[in-house]
Parts: C-alpha cells; sequence; structure tokens
C-alpha cells in the first residue's frame, strides 16, 4: 500500500472528526436531535413541519462551511471521473438506502454506534462493507 504523504492531513483528519462529534453531541443534548443528514433533510419534506429553524440551520452549515474554508484558503477539489447520469444513479441508490436503512451514514456511524445502537452497528457494518466490495470490483475486476 502506497501512501500519499502529500494528501496524508491525520492533524486536520482528527479535527474534523472531533468537531463532528462535538456538533452531534451539541445538537443531541440541546435539541435532543440525532445529526443524521438524511433524516435532517428528511424532515423538511415532511407535514407538518414545525421545526424547519433548526433543520435550515444545520443544512446551511453544511453548505457554506466549504465556501467559509474556500474564502480562508484554498478550496477543495474534488474529481470525479464518471457521467453525470451515474452520479444521479449513484445518488438516487444511496437515497433508498438511507431509507431502507432508517438512516444514513451519518446517522448511524456516528451517533447511532455511540449510543449502542446494535441496529447502527449491523447498519454501518454493512455500508462499509458493501463501500469496501465496490472499490475492489472497481479497482480489481473491472480496472479503473
Amino acid at each position: 500500500m502506497l501512501v500519499d504523504l502529500g494528501h496524508f492531513t491525520p492533524g486536520l483528519s482528527l479535527t474534523g472528526g472531533l468537531l463532528i462529534g462535538a456538533a452531534a453531541a451539541v445538537l443531541i443534548l440541546f435539541n435532543g436531535r440525532v445529526a443524521g443528514i438524511s433524516g435532517i433533510f428528511g424532515g423538511l419534506l415532511n407535514w407538518p413541519r414545525d421545526d424547519v429553524t433548526w433543520r435550515l440551520a444545520f443544512l446551511a452549515g453544511l453548505v457554506g462551511a466549504p465556501v467559509i474554508a474556500a474564502l480562508l484558503g484554498e478550496p477543495a477539489q474534488a474529481e470525479i471521473e464518471t457521467s453525470w447520469g451515474a452520479i444521479l444513479a449513484a445518488g438516487f441508490l444511496v437515497g433508498m438506502g438511507t431509507r431502507y436503512a432508517s438512516g444514513c451514514t451519518s446517522g448511524h456511524g456516528v451517533c447511532g454506534l455511540s449510543r449502542g445502537s446494535v441496529r447502527s452497528l449491523v447498519a454501518t457494518a454493512t455500508f462499509m462493507s458493501a463501500g469496501i466490495l465496490t472499490v475492489f470490483v472497481q479497482r480489481h475486476l473491472i480496472g479503473g
């Protein structure tokens, strides 16, 4: 295995993880809500909507953080080597998966595991295994 030391950022990664954990803890302590992105976004689509303010603020932070980071320094450069059709299909499949799993990676992986949820442990093991298998097939069997 080759580690790209130019992009190896353990300090920034640790800081990001601590901030995500702190944000999840603050949300559940002060609002009684799990910081699962699909649930937060999905709550905006349900009627009646009585808790719109905090949901919009949370989503604004998700969108606004990279914008602020770009203003403060070098913006992140994502290189996605696929078609828009594949991106849309992948997004649709992820959305379906979050419904079947009763939550997304952030809800199960960050909040569910920290609460000791067996359902979240199974969901996290499933999506991690699927991701590992997908990368293996793409890189070694299909050739990417």
